[in-house]
């Protein structure tokens, strides 16, 4: 019988811990149920703050409240606001007892250093076809890229012919708390390189996702002559060509986060997964709602079920990273203004002269597409596409096997 994956440590109870963080999950909902009453008498006066694109719309839900009695409209309104908490409850608690469990054959352990190990798709007896070096994000855990049988990135590779490898950075442990940037791209992830040129015996195609991305601009620019191409999914690189709210919130909440480092030496799971969370604070009390109306055993809710267990089965960021991230990177702005440095060196997209593909999703919420085709533009011998898809979707979506997959494959096996 294959050898299957342990479920992660949280997973193993019989009810989950998410949705994370949860007191700031249901305090939204419930505030945001509490200040539809509360708005109510400024609905009626006509001095809501509507955006524009709802003015009309507003309009004729003001006549229609003046036209009722108050009353009446005041009942409605609270017994409305009740059923959509009460299905919001639903969702919680219908996801934190759905029998799902990720259980997948394991990949093969090629090498390991600490907490990063190196994973292998292809069968070890296989030695054709081009090795692929996936780089996820340090902030969430690697599996979204092998996240079930139906939606894995790395198992499609490897059906496809490829000797695909990924990267899993695991949890930060006690030597890995103390890591910057430099300590992970120069220290673990050159060293996994050197692991597939050994395994593999031939140059890899580097394919980053998201901040993975960034971290294998900085990787090409010094290993050129050991790698075949490089790729770049959602990769974040001018952080204020079109901010998010929450880098526009950043540099008033850093000294809390700074404290919270400080004291546990890493910015722990909850307090990323509240960033995150500021990019649409409603999207739980909307997700769940919907989850509750779906039928529990199908195909639809395990995927919700396998993505949302992802999202919550977070990671740690170390210190120093963390730090360099959020001032160098969302408030500084390093990368795009040339001032990011790696081991004492610039990292610069203009000096990598390889073949270069930059996906960059047109619906990505969490990535701005102006942060990711600046990398591109920076880039001298860059493809762009534009997949149809969100920063997640385009990883582990219905349609990305069609929509990302396909085409970066293609573009895979016409490298040189």
């Amino acid at each position: 019988m294959p050898e299957k994956h342990s479920p992660p440590p949280q997973m193993q109870a019989e009810t989950r811990l998410g949705p994370r963080p949860l007191p700031l999950h249901l305090a939204i909902a419930a505030m945001t149920l509490l200040t539809s009453r509360g708005a109510l008498p400024l609905l009626r006066k006509g001095s809501l703050d509507w955006r524009p694109e709802l003015a009309e719309t507003a309009e004729r839900l003001r006549q229609s409240a003046a036209a009722l009695d108050e009353k009446q409209v005041e009942r409605a309104l609270d017994a409305a606001a009740a059923k959509r908490w009460g299905a919001f409850l639903d969702g919680v608690l219908r996801y934190r007892r759905h029998p799902y469990r990720r259980a997948l054959p394991a990949a093969r352990l090629a090498w390991q250093d600490g907490t990063t190990r190196l994973l292998a798709y292809a069968p070890k007896r296989r030695r054709t076809g081009r090795p692929v070096l996936v780089v996820p994000s340090l902030i969430n855990r690697a599996y979204i890229l092998d996240l079930t049988e139906q939606r894995s990135f790395m198992r499609d590779l490897a059906a496809r012919g490829f000797r695909p490898y990924l990267v899993d950075w695991g949890q930060p442990g006690d030597a890995e708390r103390g890591f910057t940037l430099t300590d992970y791209i120069t220290g673990r992830l050159d060293a996994a390189l050197e692991a597939v040129l050994d395994d593999a015996g031939a140059k890899p195609a580097l394919v980053g996702y998201c901040m993975g991305g960034t971290m294998s601009v900085a990787l090409t620019q010094c290993r050129q002559a050991d790698l075949s191409g490089l790729a770049l999914l959602a990769a974040p690189w001018d952080f204020l060509a079109d901010p998010t709210p929450m880098t526009a919130a950043l540099p008033g909440i850093l000294p809390s986060l700074n404290a919270a480092i400080g004291t546990l030496g890493e910015l722990p799971t909850d307090m990323i997964q509240a960033l995150f969370l500021g990019l649409d604070a409603h999207l739980g009390y909307r997700k769940f709602r919907a989850f509750a109306a779906l039928d529990p055993a199908s195909e639809k809710a395990h995927a919700f079920v396998a993505l949302e267990d992802w999202l919550n089965d977070g990671v740690a960021l170390a210190g120093p990273v963390a730090r360099e991230c959020m001032e160098g990177w969302y408030i500084r702005n390093d990368p795009a203004l040339g001032a990011w440095r790696v081991a004492g060196e610039a990292v610069d997209p203009a000096a990598i002269r390889l073949p270069a593909l930059a996906m960059v999703p047109a619906g990505d919420r969490i990535v701005p597409p102006a942060s990711s085709l600046a990398l591109a533009a920076a880039l001298p011998n860059a493809t762009t596409l534009r997949p149809a898809q969100g920063h997640i979707g385009m990883m582990a979506g219905g349609a990305a096997a069609k929509q990302v997959w396909g085409p970066l494959a293609d573009w895979l096996k016409n490298l040189d």
